[in-house]
């Protein structure tokens, strides 16, 4: 990876707020570029609301706001005359690899790799990664920001706040075990 290398955040690992900032973080380090277009956010915003009636609205739309105002270039547009001619097996996925090509993105960070086999992806020059996956590989290049990201994001937290030892089983629970793994001999560093 290198600052050129795009990457499309899939609703899904936007969805859980633990995962969407420390991806933030990670996008702040500059090792990557980090985009998602204004259908991947009202996905995610739509499918929290479900699940969590108590939250606001306003306020997920404000989250949305900060994410494409602190990274520049974030959002995608102009992608929807490809959606017909892309064809997964979740036809309501085909947004996101849209977008991804109108940006030229290497590669799509998702939870549901399934719905976006390499069969479908590489005439597009591009492939669907887990975020432990992408997480680790970015770790393997520059450990350095990786871990920086992490502490960024663990200082950030404040209601409550995690001791380090908190913060790295909080990105466990977030179905990150492979970053849990790579980042625990820096608990202290974190």
């Amino acid at each position: 990876m290198s600052s050129n290398y795009t990457v499309v955040y899939d609703a899904n690992v936007l969805y859980p707020a633990p995962l969407r900032s420390f991806l933030m973080y990670l996008a702040l380090s500059g090792e990557f570029r980090a985009r998602w277009s204004n259908l991947i956010h009202e996905e995610w915003i739509r499918n929290l609301l479900v699940q969590r009636p108590d939250l606001k609205r306003e306020k997920l739309e404000r989250v949305r706001d900060l994410m494409n105002q602190h990274v520049p270039g974030s959002v995608v547009a102009g992608f929807e005359s490809l959606v017909d001619s892309i064809h997964l097996p979740d036809p309501n996925d085909r947004h996101v690899v849209a977008a991804a090509i109108q940006t030229r993105a290497e590669a799509i960070v998702t939870f549901n790799l399934k719905d976006f086999p390499d069969s479908a992806l590489e005439q597009y020059c591009l492939t669907a990664i887990h975020p432990d996956e992408f997480i680790s590989s970015l770790f393997e290049l520059n450990a350095g920001a990786v871990i920086e990201a992490a502490r960024r994001h663990r200082l950030s937290l404040k209601h409550p706040s995690f001791s380090s030892a908190d913060y790295l089983d909080l990105l466990q629970r977030q179905k990150l075990p492979k970053t849990f793994g790579i980042l625990q001999p820096y608990t202290l560093m974190i």
